[in-house]
């Protein structure tokens, strides 16, 4: 019954794929111009509410260490090793993120193309996690920090305290 419920959920996320992003503010209309869309995205609510799910961060170890999702394995995107994933079903529900879904995305069309069936990008990625007011963690708790990349892209990290 949960496998089944597990690919019902699954399946209403791929559709919600081809449902347009609402344009409501400027991080949104920089997402639409950033990203192609050609992995499924969950929202932060429906990630919150997926049960067992492998969430995958694409971002560098520097930016890792400095806080990530709960529960999130560090997978990079410069050193991206296939080989980490030996151990992931093709069947499991997966869902990759990076500072706002551009790398992330990039890993998703990789973890598709090796055959990976239920992979979806998180979208706004840590900086909308944070923004709506989720915790992050680094070796020792919980944090205020997020690594936003560069001085450029922190503009889109409303809360914690900025690093890069």
């Amino acid at each position: 019954m949960k496998k089944l419920l597990t690919s019902i959920f699954a399946l209403v996320l791929a559709i919600g794929m081809y449902a347009q992003v609402a344009v409501d503010s400027e991080f949104d209309e920089m997402l639409n111009d950033l990203l192609s869309f050609s992995v499924p995205y969950v929202t932060v609510d429906e990630l919150k509410a997926l049960d067992g799910a492998c969430l995958l961060d694409t971002r560098e170890l520097e930016e890792y260490e400095v806080s990530h999702i709960p529960n999130a394995e560090y997978i990079g995107y410069n050193t991206f090793d296939e080989s980490a994933l030996e151990n992931i079903p093709k069947e499991q529900t997966i869902v990759v993120y990076c500072s706002v879904g551009y790398r992330s995305e990039k890993i998703g069309e990789r973890l598709k193309k090796m055959g990976y069936k239920n992979v979806y990008n998180l979208y706004g990625s840590i900086f909308e996690w944070v923004n709506e007011g989720n915790e992050v963690i680094d070796k020792d708790g919980t944090t205020t920090k997020v690594h936003t990349y560069n001085k450029q892209w922190s503009k889109w990290l409303e809360k914690g305290e900025k690093v890069y």
